[in-house]
């Protein structure tokens, strides 16, 4: 399956692309950058998180909800990441151990799938 992904490194930089061979257990994954056209390796240790995208233009006029409570998406969790950014969503699969995990944005109508956040690009990772 094919995912749009938005790669947002440790370095600030940010880049669009898709991937077919994301697994949250290994770590290297393809990335085809549609900026550049090409097919690269990346380390998931270079990244601060992996933000799929539903579409690459987003909805840049729209304000995110943060009070909506959604079941079945597992606890709630705020993600303090070590350069000041802050996100809350929902998690499942959080465990201080593992190299990272998935949380769902707290707004179904968030342009944001789900966003993979690594593990040692956090600060601190609280349930709320």
């Amino acid at each position: 399956m094919i995912n749009n992904v938005v790669l947002h490194f440790k370095d600030h930089k940010i880049r669009k692309g898709t991937t077919e061979d994301f697994f949250p257990n290994r770590p290297t994954f393809h990335f085809n950058d549609r900026e550049r056209g090409d097919t690269q390796v990346i380390p998931v240790s270079s990244l601060k998180a992996i933000f799929f995208v539903k579409c690459f233009d987003g909805k840049p006029e729209y304000d995110e909800r943060q009070d909506v409570d959604r079941s079945g998406f597992g606890r709630r969790i705020r993600v303090s990441y070590n350069d000041g950014e802050i996100q809350e969503g929902y998690t499942q699969g959080y465990s201080p151990g593992r190299p990272g995990f998935f949380v769902f944005p707290c707004d179904p109508q968030s342009n944001n799938d789900r966003i993979f956040v690594i593990s040692d690009a956090t600060e601190d990772i609280s349930f709320v």
